[in-house]
Order: structure tokens, then sequence, then C-alpha cells
């Protein structure tokens, strides 16, 4: 098993791209097939069974080649030529998927031989070019470092308050927890927009209520 890892430099991002779904997508080279399955994990053993349930579903073709970023930074990278000569699968996968930025992906391509010997470039453009058809049919979405927001708001004011922030851009509601005699409201925004945030609030409650941040958590932006 010829397995590369790589580990990228630098600091914590604040946002990351990533597929919004699965994708599928085939192209043929000189009569050799090759299936890309792209999918969205978040964990190593997400994206290994990932590749087990592809394999497992075409066990009859040649090769299953696999690449995968993970983390926000992509500092976890893997690939594997699974059988073809070393560097002209799994890596050329790998390289489009970072050339492409996204991370929290698993990119598997199945080939199934053609009878017609490709080469090492020709495969490693096959491989690298299976991987790319499968990104440009999938929506990417952006996913941001948040700081989340509390406050607690009277009974009576919970639906306008909640109307108001649900229509505001920037600010994306997390939840919202309706009580006998109050209500609970969290927001997420990016660091930077905290006191717009706290600002809106006290416009809207004139003053009476204020938020509180209770942490940060990663959260989808767009599509």
């Amino acid at each position: 098993m010829d397995e590369a890892t790589g580990h990228r430099e630098g600091g914590s991002p604040a946002s990351y791209l990533t597929p919004a779904g699965p994708a599928r997508a085939e192209t043929v080279v000189k009569r050799s097939r090759f299936v890309c399955d792209l999918e969205p994990v978040g964990t190593e053993e997400a994206a290994r069974a990932a590749i087990e349930r592809v394999r497992a579903g075409s066990r009859e073709a040649g090769h299953h080649c696999t690449a995968f970023v993970l983390g926000p930074g992509g500092a976890v990278q893997r690939s594997n030529d699974d059988g073809e000569p070393s560097g002209t699968a799994g890596l050329p996968m790998l390289e489009a998927l970072r050339s492409a930025g996204v991370t929290n992906v698993v990119a598997v391509v199945t080939r199934w031989f053609g009878g017609v010997l490709l080469g090492t470039g020709g495969l490693a453009r096959a491989y690298g070019d299976a991987v790319r058809t499968a990104l440009a049919t999938v929506t990417i979405a952006r996913h941001e470092l948040s700081v989340i927001l509390e406050a607690t708001v009277p009974h009576a004011e919970g639906p306008r308050i909640e109307h108001a922030l649900r229509g505001r851009g920037g600010l994306g509601t997390v939840a919202v927890d309706y009580t006998t005699k109050a209500v609970t409201i969290r927001v997420a925004v990016s660091p930077d927009g905290v006191p717009a945030a706290e600002a809106l609030l006290a416009e809207l409650t004139g003053g009476r209520a204020r938020f509180e941040p209770t942490g940060r958590a990663w959260v989808r932006i767009g599509p």
C-alpha cells in the first residue's frame, strides 16, 4: 500500500472550502473508464469508510485510487495509487484537490482498463482530470470560524427580534429556544461582526438585552 502524507504550513485559517455534497463524474481516455466519486467528510475514519463503500460497489474494477484532505487548514493529506505506477494516480488526484482549495473531502477514482496503455504521464493526467471533472459538477460551500453569541429576551419580544436578526446580512441564527417566560437567541457571527451584532440587539431592545459570547464554531456560509 503506497500512501503519501503531507502537511501544510501556517496558522489556523478563518474559513475553508468543501464540497456541499457528494458528486460522481466519468471520463474516458483511450477506452479506459475513470469514475471519480467525491464526498465531503470530517474525519479520516469517515474518509476510509467512503473509500470502502466505493470499493465494495465495484470490486471488478482494476484500481480504486484515492486522495483526501482533512482539517480547516488541510493538515491531513493522504493519497494511494492502489497498484498503479507510483505517483501516477493518488498524487495527481491530491494535487487536483489542493489546487481547488478544498478540504474535508475524499476522492476515489475507479479505473476500468480499456486495453491501451496510457504511460505514466497519461495516467497522471487522467487521474487528475477525473477529480477536476467531479469538482466542476459540485457546489462548493464555505465554512467560517464564527463567534457564537447568546442573549435572553422577553417572550413577547422574541418573534420580532428573531425576525429582525434572521433578516440581517452577516448574522446566522444558530438556535432559538422559547420557554413560557423568555426566549434564548443564539447567533453566529464573524469575529469582526461582533460589535455590529451587539449594537443591533441594543437597538432592537432599547438596550435592555445584550449578547454574551459562549464559544466558537465552524458555520457553513452560502449554499
